[in-house]
C-alpha cells in the first residue's frame, strides 16, 4: 500500500489530472487518493518552483558554456543563442510561440496560470511560468499551493461519486 501512495504521490507531481482517477483504479480510497495527490502536487510545485528559479539565474552560466563546447558547426545553426547581449540586435523577432505567450500573458495573466496549472497545464510547466514571469509577486506560490488543494477537492469529489 506504501508503493501505492507513493508511486501516487511521484505522479501527482509531474501531471496532476490523471493521477485520481489512477488512484483510484489501483484500489485507493477516496482519503488516501487526496492525501497522496496533495502532497505530490504541492511537492511537485515546490520542487519545480525552486528549481526553475535557480535554473533561471544560472542560464547565463551554462548559456556561455554550453557555446564553448559546441562544435562550430552547430554554433553557426544557433548563432543567435551563442551571441552576447550586447552584441544582439535590438529589433526583435516573432514567431508563432513568442506570439502565442505574449497573448496568453497579456490576456489570462497570473491568474489564469494559477487556475489551469493543475488542471490544463503540467505542475512542471506552471511552476516555470510561474517563477519566470511573477517571481516577484507576493504570494506566488502560496495561491498556487490553494489552487492546487482546491482542485485536488474537485476532482477526486468528482470521480468519487462518478466512478465509472
Amino acid at each position: 500500500m506504501v508503493f501505492k501512495i507513493m508511486h501516487v504521490i511521484l505522479l501527482a507531481s509531474v501531471k496532476y489530472l490523471l493521477t485520481i482517477p489512477y488512484a483510484r483504479l489501483i484500489g485507493l480510497t477516496y482519503e488516501q487518493a487526496l492525501i497522496a495527490v496533495i502532497f505530490g502536487g504541492i511537492g511537485g510545485f515546490l520542487f519545480f518552483y525552486y528549481l526553475s528559479g535557480w535554473l533561471n539565474r544560472k542560464m547565463g552560466t551554462i548559456k556561455s558554456f554550453l557555446c564553448r563546447i559546441i562544435p562550430p558547426f552547430v554554433r553557426l545553426r544557433y548563432q543567435r543563442f551563442c551571441m552576447d547581449r550586447k552584441s544582439k540586435k535590438t529589433t526583435r523577432i516573432f514567431s508563432t510561440r513568442s506570439r502565442f505567450l505574449v497573448t496568453a500573458r497579456k490576456k489570462y495573466g497570473f491568474w489564469g496560470i494559477v487556475i489551469t496549472t493543475p488542471v490544463l497545464l503540467t505542475i512542471p510547466l506552471g511552476a516555470f511560468l510561474a517563477n519566470k514571469y511573477y517571481a516577484r509577486k507576493r504570494h506566488v506560490v502560496t495561491y498556487m499551493i490553494i489552487s492546487i488543494i482546491g482542485w485536488a477537492f474537485v476532482l477526486t469529489s468528482i470521480f468519487h461519486v462518478f466512478p465509472k
